[in-house]
């Protein structure tokens, strides 16, 4: 599996770029893999939000929420979070999160 250095800390990820070990995750990191995997500038507070939501559902529930939810407890449009996260929510909002690779649609 690729390695990647995020500032001098190696990460392991998936062939999709997906964190292998989620419990190396923290703010820095979704920084790092924003940049680096989803070609995001910087994060903005819309960002953060779903972010977040997707992070504290996965921590609680072992599992990424359903889109539906994201956008109800984030108050944000489907359209929104693609503007966001041009590759999705399951792709890459879950990958900036620091989630495993999904096991189906979000």
């Amino acid at each position: 599996m690729p390695v990647l250095d995020c500032g001098g800390t190696p990460l392991e990820v998936n062939d999709e770029g997906f964190l292998v070990r989620p419990g190396e995750w923290n703010e820095g990191v979704a920084l790092f893999l924003a940049r680096e995997r989803e070609g995001l500038a910087d994060l903005g507070p819309h960002h953060w939000a779903v972010i977040r939501c997707i992070r504290g559902f996965y921590e609680e529930h072992g599992r990424a929420p359903l889109t539906r939810r994201i956008c109800r407890t984030t108050g944000l449009t489907l359209k929104r979070i693609y503007a966001l996260f041009p590759s999705g929510p399951a792709e890459g909002a879950c990958k900036v999160a620091g989630l495993p690779s999904p096991d189906g649609c979000i």
